[in-house]
């Protein structure tokens, strides 16, 4: 009787407390929780990217099948990572994306700071640097072998601009108009057709660009590509803005109106 006294009393004073609104954003977890999902989740992308080449190529001599493989297990990976790590710290894996977010925060809107953009793009390439070395480990390959497999023609930068903005495009996109709860899949079938409909199979990520020059496999990059793909990575994050910008320009309200 006493315990039911005391949980009623309990009750009434949680009742006088006041509530979170529903719907209301839920406190944002540590940086350091975020910096080390944004790690373990760059880490677990490019173990999954090159992981599955390095698996394709065991299984199969067909270029085209090694590919469709490779973005498979991308897709797949790519939504599984977003959907557990996005509540911790967005599930950016990628400094384009970092960038993007801290730029428009810089200009009001919602998005990560210059402290914390700091703190997530360090975190994203020693992420997939060590994705790299890790899926080579699990095929008994060399830990760090530089990629040969040059990528530095003109039409796969072309790819790049168009993967990064069309990315960034979708993110910013779904944010505008409060759809994010759909980018697990919205992303993941984005990069997994990119990987077919661009030339440069949709890298769009600065971070997986450097670590997939740690690995001479299917999904490697060589060093002396590298620069070329990140500065047009670059420029594919200015496009997609100004897309955002123009396409999900806010409406004008009645009272904004010019009278009659």
């Amino acid at each position: 009787m006493a315990a039911t006294h005391e949980t009623a009393a309990e009750s009434a004073i949680s009742a006088t407390e006041p509530q979170p609104a529903p719907g209301a954003t839920p406190p944002r977890a540590p940086l350091v929780a975020r910096a080390a999902a944004e790690l373990v989740g760059s880490a677990a992308l490019v173990a999954v990217v090159v992981g599955s080449g390095i698996q394709a190529t065991e299984l199969t001599d067909d270029v085209g099948l090694r590919l469709l493989a490779n973005s498979l297990a991308t897709v797949f990976g790519l939504g599984v990572l977003i959907t557990l790590l996005g509540p911790v710290s967005g599930a950016h894996f990628n400094p384009a994306v970092t960038l993007a977010e801290w730029w428009t925060a810089r200009r009001g809107g919602a998005g990560v700071t210059l402290r914390e953009a700091a703190v997530y793009v360090p975190a994203q390439i020693v992420g997939a640097i060590a994705g790299a070395i890790l899926a080579d480990a699990m095929f008994g390959r060399p830990l760090v072998k530089w990629s040969t497999h040059d990528r530095s023609a003109g039409h796969l930068l072309l790819g790049e601009v168009v993967a990064t903005a069309g990315l960034i495009l979708l993110i910013f996109g779904l944010a505008r108009t409060d759809r994010l709860r759909f980018a697990p899949v919205a992303v993941a079938a984005y990069i997994g057709a990119a990987y077919w409909f661009t030339s440069s199979t949709s890298f769009a990520n600065p971070a997986v660009t450097i670590g997939r020059a740690f690995t001479d496999s299917f999904a490697g990059i060589a060093p002396g590509s590298v620069a070329g793909f990140i500065g047009v990575q670059l420029v594919g994050v200015v496009v997609g803005l100004a897309l955002v910008s123009l396409i999900f320009m806010p409406g004008r309200t009645a009272d904004d109106q010019p009278a009659a």
